[in-house]
């Protein structure tokens, strides 16, 4: 099957830093998911656009006709984790691995096919929150004995470099980023696998079950910080509304509330992922998300 990679995928790939680019894996793509298509024999339809922003996502079927998704990763992007953390979640509330036996020698994922055009951004703003807290009470679990995964706080202090060299221009917002992170991280606490990326565009319609998470990058650490990103969701929406600062934290309020968690530390994490994004996305010369997701973390 002849095709470009997705744009949306090398430009995402291509705002890394430089050390972080896997240009080599994105230059034998092709031949990459030829290798990978032939060991699993299936044939593919098409490439899923636009896509994700670390990853090539192929529908395929087997010669049955059986519909399934081929997932293929750089190594950068930890596929073996996103692997442990789907095999341990076994389809309960997230997509499910139907052939791991060649990942080791390509790092591809097998999944079942969802409906990638259906996600929860479908639904409107309040029954999509309320479908997405059910899906994430069902993900957070204990982790396996043994586990692969970085914790919140090794992920958070990784994180945090690029925080301490901030321009300055939004160097205050990122010291106190920085001053929350601390403090959220100071104690120990709960120890729960997380999907670390959730939001409503990561959770799909399926066949099995109505909802079914994708995507993850698990890693294990308290609920809260899961629960932070999904807070922002919608954000140019929200930013749109006259509710403000208010109605900002009304839905931190809202969130932590249906699933139980700590009010403060939900609102804590949220402005630390917040502004960690965007100074993320300034550096990439996306000035314009930059400025609304700092604008958002200056409300909380």
């Amino acid at each position: 099957m002849a095709f470009e990679p997705p744009q949306r995928l090398v430009r995402a790939l291509g705002e890394l830093p430089e050390e972080a680019r896997d240009t080599q894996w994105l230059g034998h793509l092709p031949e990459l998911t030829e290798e990978a298509l032939h060991r699993r024999q299936v044939v593919a339809q098409r490439v899923q656009a636009p896509g994700g922003r670390s990853s090539l996502v192929l529908l395929v079927r087997y010669a049955d006709g059986t519909p399934a998704a081929l997932k293929l990763a750089p190594p950068g992007a930890r596929p073996d984790r996103e692997l442990a953390a789907l095999a341990h979640w076994g389809g309960f509330g997230a997509v499910r691995v139907l052939d791991s036996r060649h990942h080791e020698t390509d790092g591809a994922l097998l999944l079942e096919r969802l409906h990638p055009e259906v996600s929860l951004r479908s639904l409107p703003d309040a029954k999509a929150l309320l479908e997405a807290c059910g899906t994430l009470r069902r993900l957070w679990v204990e982790p396996p004995p043994g586990h692969p995964f970085e914790t919140v706080a090794e992920r958070t202090a990784r994180q945090g470099e690029a925080l301490r060299t901030a321009p300055a221009e939004v160097r205050a917002l990122a010291d106190s980023a920085l001053a929350v992170r601390a403090e959220l991280t100071a104690l120990p606490g709960e120890q729960l696998l997380l999907h670390g990326n959730f939001r409503q565009g990561k959770v799909l319609a399926g066949e099995r079950a109505p909802w079914l998470t994708v995507g993850p990058d698990p890693l294990v650490g308290e609920r809260a910080y899961d629960l932070a990103r999904l807070v922002r969701d919608r954000l140019e929406d929200q930013m749109a509304t006259s509710a403000g600062a208010a109605g900002a934290r009304r839905r931190v309020h809202r969130l932590a509330d249906s699933l139980e968690v700590d009010r403060d530390r939900l609102r804590g994490w949220t402005v630390f992922r917040a502004v960690e994004s965007g100074v993320r996305a300034l550096a990439a010369g996306r000035r314009g998300d930059a400025e609304l997701l700092l604008e958002f973390a200056a409300w909380l």
